[in-house]
């Protein structure tokens, strides 16, 4: 898994993690790419005031040739050749392009060996020290992989997890994973391995105390560094483009009211290098403005109750007294499980005999009012004065209560949610045992060994529930209202389950009620803990941190949730009608919706509970209509992910309940990292090959089709928020085959250029045959063979310094030639750092090597002595060009990023000139504002100024911060009062002659 750092100025939403972006031929790419504004740490001030989360991430032509030159060597490798013709038509291999070693080998159509009597271990190593050139493994290398754990899941595929290490410290992020069938056959071989680890680490100078703190105050600030029992620490090995390694501490901390954040903390600095949230919320697109970090939602109303639901025949006495419990199966006051009744916790092995708290087995629920993540004298949840949990549930009265659902409490009451403080706990607690065992049975099968939730494993469900309900003088406030969340941390550590109460809020009307009583949110928010534990990297962290991966957990904690519901029959679909399976009841938050629409609203659907949003249109979602659902606008993972639950009702209307269960869940065990909606799609196919013979294929392919995410459909990376839909079933055997050819030249001399990669992705590249891609000779040509005849919608040519360029090409027969345009100052064509000043942030990516990557780094620095981002301490960097120039245009974009807001992009600048580096000119001196950001602006230069140009310097004099109405006199919070950012720097030209 290839990392990208975050800034600790974003609380409450999970961003991007990783820089993987796939140039090559594999199947569609799922790491994200990074882009301006992606944020990552620095020194910070002492200021626990968050600023503005980044923007998203969306892939960008520049961002293609971010590591093209490393992924185009390894492409040529004759292993990496070789096992792609191997492969066949429907083969999987994907290089990340920051290791230049395998994300991804598999086949849709098949499996990579034949049956074999071997051990599941000695196949996978096998496998690997067959293919040094593919995994970028030596057989001593294959030899030195820890298996880290395996295990058996329910359709009998075994699942192995290989760790790298150095020095007996286990890498970061990276490594293998390996997917055997039960007759030996090697499914699917992930992770992205690093070549070239250093045989030694520099000792560790940051205790693993400190790293915690560390990480406590890059999310809380420097006011809080007090340390919970909860939060851990272990050393890693923490790996860099390029292959620099150090030894790190990866950390797992639970900072009050902050959720639930993974670090990585440099051993030798105790800087953060790496940062995740693991906290999933239930808040949608529709929520409250009250805070930057908790939103106000509609929440699923629904509810299940088991067939063996009747507690099993058992002896009178202590083990059924304590563990009676009064609740209800959907929420309260619901036409179907709206009625309290008995359920014995005891008797099904959830709370043990005697119990005096609600700890047991599957969770531990107490009533965490003050948001501070503890368990205070008080928040425990003790037996009523019969032994029982048996709480009756005691409804307010009052305006919009009882019409048609109860209130839980009074909103202008302080203290009043006490009156049901105890009965909540108790059906939380129920849903959680509910829950837990129709994940662990079979066809799903989220067992111990897969990574469920057990206190036998030390990580039963902690659920706290009124979460921050006495946070104002006996009231929530703004950030304690409508809303849930999961936090889950890899297996062994107990995940935190935070319920909140439901409530109107300015220009809403909502229930007074309590999230924790309905059974659709607590189970979404389970849901959470099963994908954060299927989909992880190597050394088992979750590793769903791209804007589509993110959109796909959150669909499928719809989903789970809505299916399970539907089978108790608890939520009706009737097919003749659609818009009836919905996330919301009824009277409960009708003006704030959770979802924009109904799953089981067809593409094409006219109905009123399917009528979308402006930007998306009406019917059913397709894969084109990411980013356009929510009504803010742009991509919002709530809202993209009901593309994804749109599209799995459909396969469940069409394969049935038990077999898509089955496969979605098996497509998670098989998921590369960071998935994109295409790489699952290849996922499900894959399961339903290894549990179901194939014999699903076709309909699912259909499915998928349906919903844009046909054979042609394309995404550049998991994090693409534009991607491009297609409808097109996979090509038959008969289906035309045609050659692309064409030729690539200099757009303004007019040369051919060689070494420039023309890749096909359309279909996200893989499908089919092996090379949908080709490199460009010394006269410019390019052959692309055996490629389907049809309409690729993302085919670019990259490479060499120029800038890259995305285009649409239906594909029969003749030619497509580039004209590229030569940026002189990307380090891919040999631009250089000459020098610099000010303050060198390159090991937190964001270094003076920014300015000319082509790709989503920035070139960051301080804003020492200014006020408002003026009259600050001037830096500059020289970037000395590969050949003297005569420059025909110059760009800069001065857009900010390394985790700051936009105050910090560049401002005031200065531009200068030189032939020799030693004698220079002015070029241009001006200013940029808010309107120049997240573009390239055309800088005009001074005449004579352009020509015979060696080294550029660029000097940045103040940034954005006064332009945005900051006053850092008052506010030291927004980035511009500490920063200056810019993102690229390009030149355009010939070279000079004379």
């Amino acid at each position: 898994m290839a990392k990208a750092p975050f800034s600790r100025r974003t609380r409450a939403s999970i961003l991007t993690a990783t820089a993987c972006l796939s140039l090559a031929v594999a199947l569609l790419p799922g790491g994200a790419s990074a882009a301006p504004g992606d944020p990552v740490d620095r020194p910070a001030a002492d200021s626990g005031s968050p600023a503005a989360d980044s923007p998203p991430v969306i892939p960008s032509q520049q961002s293609l040739a971010r590591s093209d030159a490393r992924l185009t060597k390894a492409e040529q490798r004759p292993g990496v050749r070789q096992l792609r013709k191997q492969l066949g038509t429907q083969g999987v291999l994907e290089l990340d392009p920051d290791t230049g070693t395998a994300r991804q080998v598999a086949r849709l159509d098949g499996y990579l060996t034949s049956a074999s009597g071997a051990t599941p271990e000695d196949i996978a190593r096998n496998y690997l020290r067959a293919h040094p050139d593919v995994f970028g493994l030596s057989a001593d290398q294959v030899r030195g992989l820890t298996l880290r754990k395996q295990y058996t899941d329910v359709a009998g595929t075994r699942h192995l997890s290989f760790v790298q290490s150095v020095e007996g410290v286990p890498v970061f992020g990276n490594g293998v994973k390996a997917n055997v069938a039960r007759d030996g056959r090697l499914i699917s071989v992930l992770g992205s391995p690093v070549r070239g680890l250093p045989s030694a680490l520099a000792p560790a100078k940051v205790s693993g105390t400190q790293a915690r703190r560390n990480a406590l105050r890059d999310i809380a600030g420097a006011g809080d560094s007090s340390l919970g029992a909860s939060d851990t620490a272990k050393q890693v090995v923490y790996t860099e483009p390029g292959g620099v390694a150090r030894r790190a501490w990866r950390t797992v901390t639970v900072p009050d009211g902050q959720g639930m954040w993974l670090h990585v903390v440099d051993a030798a600095t105790g800087r953060v290098l790496y940062r995740q949230n693991l906290s999933s919320d239930l808040s949608s697109d529709s929520s409250s403005d009250s805070s930057s970090d908790s939103s106000s939602a509609g929440s699923a109303r629904h509810a299940a109750s088991l067939a063996s639901d009747k507690p099993a025949k058992q002896s009178t006495g202590p083990l059924l007294r304590t563990g009676k419990v009064l609740v209800w199966d959907q929420y309260p006051g619901a036409r179907s499980g709206g009625k309290q009744h008995t359920r014995h916790l005891t008797a099904r092995g959830w709370l043990p005999q005697g119990a005096q708290t609600l700890n047991g087995s599957v969770a531990h629920v107490f009533s965490d009012v003050n948001d501070n993540d503890e368990l205070d004298p008080g928040e425990e949840i003790t037996p009523a004065a019969d032994g029982t949990f048996s709480f009756p549930f005691k409804p307010f009265t009052g305006d919009g209560c009882g019409t048609p659902l109860p209130c839980s409490w009074d909103q202008k009451t302080p203290n009043s949610w006490q009156t049901n403080r105890e009965q909540n706990a108790a059906q939380v607690f129920y849903f959680l045992g509910t829950f837990h065992d129709h994940l662990e049975a079979g066809p799903i099968g989220f067992t111990r060994a897969a990574g469920n939730f057990d206190s036998r494993d030390g990580d039963a469900v902690q659920a706290q529930t009124d979460d921050g309900a006495a946070i104002k003088d006996g009231l929530p406030d703004g950030d304690h209202l409508n809303n849930a969340n999961m936090g889950t941390p890899p297996d062994g550590q107990a995940p935190t389950m935070q319920m909140y109460l439901t409530g109107s809020i300015p220009g809403f009307n909502v229930l007074q009620g309590n999230f924790g009583d309905d059974a659709a949110t607590v189970y979404h928010e389970y849901t959470h803990g099963l994908s954060h534990r299927l989909i992880t990297d190597a050394d088992g962290v979750p590793a769903l941190n791209s804007q589509q991966s993110n959109a796909m957990g959150e669909a499928w904690s719809d989903w789970y949730a809505l299916d399970f519901l539907n089978n108790e029959g608890l939520l009706k679909d009737n097919r003749r009608v659609d818009g009836d399976v919905n996330l919301d009841a009824p009277g409960w938050s009708d003006e704030l919706p959770a979802r924009t629409q109904s799953m089981d609203c067809p593409v094409g659907a006219t109905s009123a509970k399917c009528q979308g949003t402006d930007a998306a249109g009406p019917g059913g979602y397709t894969y084109g209509d990411y980013g356009k659902i929510s009504r803010r606008g742009g991509p919002e993972v709530h809202a993209d992910g009901e593309i994804w639950g749109q599209t799995l009702w459909d396969l469940r209307n069409t394969l049935g309940s038990r077999l898509t269960e089955s496969l979605v869940t098996r497509a998670m065990e098989l998921s590369p990292v960071n998935p994109s909606f295409l790489d699952q799609r290849n996922a499900i196919l894959q399961a339903d090959t290894v549990v179901n013979g194939g014999r699903a294929h076709d309909r699912i392919w259909k499915v998928f089709a349906h919903r844009g995410m046909g054979w042609y459909a394309a995404a550049l990376t998991g994090d693409d928020v534009r991607p491009d839909e297609d409808f097109s079933l996979p090509p038959g055997p008969d289906t035309p085959l045609a050659t692309l050819t064409g030729k690539v030249t200099d757009t303004l001399s007019g040369n051919p250029v060689g070494g420039v990669t023309v890749s096909i992705s359309g279909h996200a590249s893989g499908f089919p045959g092996a090379d949908l891609s080709a490199v460009s000779a010394a006269d410019g040509t390019y052959a692309i063979r055996n490629v389907p005849e049809g309409t690729y919608r993302k085919v670019y040519a990259s490479g060499g310094g120029y800038e890259p360029q995305i285009r649409t090409v239906t594909i029969t027969a003749g030619a497509a030639d580039w004209a590229l345009r030569r940026n002189w100052s990307a380090s891919s064509g040999g631009a250089e750092i000459a020098e610099f000043s000010g303050a060198d942030y390159s090991d937190f990516g964001c270094g003076p090597a920014g300015l000319i990557d082509m790709g989503g780094s920035v070139w960051g620095s301080e804003a020492n002595g200014g006020t408002n981002g003026t009259g600050v301490d001037p830096v500059h960097n020289t970037v000395r060009l590969p050949a003297a120039v005569d420059v025909s245009e110059l760009r800069v974009d001065p857009t900010s990023g390394c985790g700051d807001d936009l105050t910090a992009s560049l401002g005031d600048y200065r531009i200068e000139t030189s032939a020799d580096g030693t004698t220079w000119a002015t070029a241009a001196e001006g200013h940029f504002s808010p309107a120049d950001t997240g573009r390239e602006n055309v800088v005009a230069l001074n005449t004579g100024t352009g020509q015979n140009v060696r080294y550029v310097r660029v000097t940045m004099l103040g940034n954005q911060a006064v332009d945005n109405g900051v006053d850092c006199a008052q506010d030291s919070g927004p980035s511009g009062c500490q920063y200056m950012d810019m993102s690229e720097l390009i030149v355009n030209g010939t070279v000079h002659q004379g």
